[in-house]
């Protein structure tokens, strides 16, 4: 269309018509005069609409296909080469694969007595103020630690906490001579106290001084009052020695600890208290008894008659 007077004029009526057809079906609301003419339209067009969108939609959706695709391989290429590297990591350090070993052993027996438990790193060994067992660990108040709680590991029972910082705490090793712990029987449920004697076996005197104990028998932790500063069934070691009793109200026994208190390194502090009383269910199970072998000598009736010589034989075939 050439640009002339007349087109320009017919532009702007069309517009004008545009404009008012505009106004009048805003106020006309829902009782619009031009809807018939609205919805004429949309059953014309619709369909051609329709039509375009399906035929460009599927371009559109491949194109952003593409695109996310490309994203999420980045993303996965990203998390395997991560984990690439801490494989790589965890597998050629000793000391890591060390400490998920003994952490998920010690998950397992937190597990089994419903501790709730922190865990921790030993950062120190032994204290300034003189030759007590004890160690540092990486945890403290900040963390919800406090004085007199359990601490123990995959193995038993290692020690309670003493000492609180604000990011670290000291914890009382149950070897040392200081460190009384009340003690459980397994099967029997004769009480008793173990203390510790330094880098030899924990000693322990039984109230029942009649009490029928044997090499191998079995203790946990008794538990205090309000489980602090022990709660209960934590193993504590394996009976290897006892003592006549020779009359006396008490009896000892001398307890190999479960926990070797020198390689210590992953531990866990007990900040929440079981249910109830776990009883003998954290112990390890029992070894099985290695089977001896027996031979057995089967003789035959009539064997010896025949090693002894003869009345026929020589005394030179004897002698031979």
């Amino acid at each position: 269309m050439r640009d002339t007077r007349e087109s320009r004029l017919l532009l702007v009526l069309l517009i004008a018509i545009a404009f008012a057809l505009i106004t009048v079906d805003i106020r006309g609301g829902e009782d619009s005069p031009v809807d018939g003419a609205r919805q004429a339209a949309a059953t014309v067009f619709g369909p051609i609409e329709n039509g375009v969108s399906s035929a460009v939609d599927p371009v559109g959706n491949a194109i952003a296909a593409i695109r996310d695709s490309g994203e999420r391989h980045d993303r996965l290429a990203e998390l395997e080469r991560e984990n690439a590297a801490l494989k790589a990591r965890l597998g050629s350090d000793d000391r890591n694969r060390s400490r998920l070993q003994q952490l998920d052993k010690m998950l397992k027996v937190a597990g089994a007595g419903q501790y709730g438990i922190k865990g921790a790193e030993v950062i120190a060994i032994g204290a300034a103020q003189g030759f007590s067992w004890t160690i540092t660990i990486d945890v403290g108040a900040n963390d919800g630690i406090q004085r007199d709680m359990t601490v123990l590991n995959g193995d038993g029972l290692v020690g309670r906490v003493t000492t609180v910082g604000p990011n670290t705490a000291t914890v009382l090793l149950a070897s040392d001579p200081d460190f009384t712990v009340g003690t459980r029987m397994e099967g029997s449920d004769e009480l008793g106290f173990a203390s510790g004697q330094g880098d030899r076996p924990l000693r322990v005197e039984l109230l029942n001084g009649k009490a029928r104990i044997k090499k191998g028998d079995r203790l946990v932790t008794f538990g205090s009052q309000a489980d602090k500063p022990f709660v209960p069934g934590v193993p504590v070691g394996v009976v290897y020695r006892v003592d006549p009793s020779g009359g006396d109200l008490t009896r000892t026994l001398y307890v190999t600890p479960y926990v070797s208190f020198t390689k210590l390194d992953v531990v866990g502090v007990v900040v929440q208290a079981p249910e109830k009383d776990p009883r003998d269910t954290v112990l390890p199970a029992k070894p099985r008894p290695t089977p001896t072998p027996t031979v057995t000598v089967t003789v035959t009736p009539g064997a010896e008659d025949a090693e002894e010589p003869t009345d026929g034989q020589s005394q030179q075939e004897q002698d031979q």
